[in-house]
């Protein structure tokens, strides 16, 4: 039970472990809850379960027969025993709230996996434990392209190539076509020493954006690397809430503290923590989601 993931359904969390022996992922009944329900407290949600557990018993339902306890890591840090339910009970239960969240859920379970994030998102996953991981050139184009490459391999015909058209956003112009071959040389042969070189070089390659698209996703496992590499250090994403990583990458342009100090508060020493990884991606792609239910590439 390594494997954990954290969904995001209208910014709320939806924890999940993986089963190795049954091979299949086993899903929060109280995040469930209080997603379908619009309530963040804990305590309610609990309390929903337990009445709504005694009603299904009463109708002989089996849903709560299918129930599973697994350990699962609380907002406290500590991991606790919680109801969980597989795929099937999770659409089953969702049917128990006759109410457009639950169609609007529903629709978001069935298919997210099924987006380019999704299969992208999956592949991240199997990165920690993919051979791969060992031979990517850290803080270098070339190790940068290597894990889009990854990424995107079969998603994209552009995957891990550095594009040839101008991309803007909002109205920001990044890093002009022609000049990014220079542009990229420039940011790779940038000091990597501390941590203030290393958010500069960051924000640099932010502002070239190399690919066409998944320049977020993949230049924070890039970040990453060079800070494990250089600090023995990572990022603790989930620490880093998306309005202001977003708001902090955004003025990175003209002024790199915000993302500086964003990322020096959510550092940790993790860096070989399976769960630590698996829970970063989950955060890379929730900051690029541009809606709840078909996901995005919020760059």
């Amino acid at each position: 039970m390594e494997k954990i993931s954290i969904r995001f359904f209208a910014d709320n969390e939806v924890r999940a472990v993986w089963d190795d022996e049954k091979a299949k992922w086993w899903f929060s009944v109280l995040d469930i809850i209080g997603v379908l329900r619009g309530e963040d407290d804990y305590k309610k949600n609990r309390n929903y379960w337990k009445f709504l557990k005694t009603k299904l018993k009463k109708e002989n339902s089996e849903l709560v027969s299918a129930a599973n306890q697994l350990k699962l890591t609380a907002a406290d840090g500590k991991k606790y025993l919680t109801d969980t339910f597989d795929y099937d009970g999770i659409i089953e239960l969702a049917k128990n709230f006759p109410s457009k969240q639950a169609n609007r859920f529903i629709e978001w379970f069935t298919y997210s996996d099924e987006t380019i994030d999704g299969k992208s998102k999956s592949k991240a996953y199997a990165l920690f434990d993919s051979s791969l991981l060992a031979t990517i050139e850290v803080g270098t184009v070339k190790g940068l392209q290597q894990i889009h490459g990854y990424l995107f391999g079969g998603l994209y015909d552009f995957a891990g190539q550095i594009r040839t058209l101008n991309i803007a956003k909002s109205g920001f112009q990044f890093a002009m076509a022609r000049y990014l071959p220079e542009t990229l040389k420039q940011i790779e042969e940038m000091p990597e020493s501390t941590l203030e070189a290393i958010v500069d070089k960051y924000a640099e390659m932010n502002v070239a954006h190399p690919f066409m698209e998944g320049n977020g996703r993949s230049t924070r496992i890039w970040l990453d690397l060079i800070l494990k590499k250089n600090l023995k250090l990572c990022v603790d994403w989930s620490k880093i809430n998306k309005k202001e990583y977003l708001a902090a990458m955004e003025k990175s342009v003209t002024d790199v503290v915000p993302i500086k100090a964003l990322l020096q508060s959510a550092l940790t020493d993790r860096i070989n923590d399976r769960e630590m990884f698996m829970k970063g991606i989950d955060y890379s792609y929730y900051y690029e989601q541009v809606d709840e239910i078909t996901g995005g590439d919020g760059e």
